[in-house]
């Protein structure tokens, strides 16, 4: 069996100097700060994509962006991945999932007290009037049309991290 590592009181300490070298420094721009913070206190995204490249599409573009991707092809990854108890900060879905389609897990999630405050963006290739209207319905903050525009995806992902919680 492996030993588990404790090392929140690490954490603590690299953070506490970083952020000490830091202020000694005669001027920090704003960049290195915000990369800085980035790296200390990384966002989580949880992508549920069931084809492979769009999800390593993805997880390339907002690990490019300083985020961190959790990734699941479906429900039964999602279980796995919510049973680690991870934090997550908004979460990217597809609508064509096998097994439970993205509105029915997207119902679900809302009904959870940990995750129905969580922002989340519908990716899909389905876009009839019928699918944004329950894209709303189930409490979706966008939904973006397959193939994406990937600076307007980084867009709605930085707006909505950035909004108050």
């Amino acid at each position: 069996m492996a030993k588990k590592f404790i090392t929140s009181d690490l954490i603590s300490k690299i953070e506490k100097l970083t952020k000490q070298r830091m202020s000694e420094q005669p001027v920090v721009s704003l960049d290195q700060f915000r990369d800085a913070h980035k790296k200390m206190n990384p966002q989580h995204i949880l992508v549920i994509e069931d084809d492979e490249t769009q999800r390593l599409s993805l997880k390339r573009i907002l690990e490019a962006e300083g985020y961190t991707t959790l990734l699941a092809a479906d429900s039964a990854e999602l279980t796995a991945i919510l049973d680690e108890e991870r934090d997550v900060h908004l979460i990217l879905m597809d609508i064509g999932l096998p097994w439970i389609n993205g509105f029915e897990l997207a119902e679900m999630m809302k009904q959870h007290p940990d995750l129905r405050k969580l922002p989340l963006v519908f990716l899909s290739a389905q876009a009839e009037p019928e699918d944004f209207a329950r894209a709303r319905e189930v409490g979706a903050a966008d939904y973006i049309k397959k193939p994406f525009d990937i600076e307007k995806l980084k867009q709605v992902v930085a707006d909505l991290l950035s909004q108050p919680k």
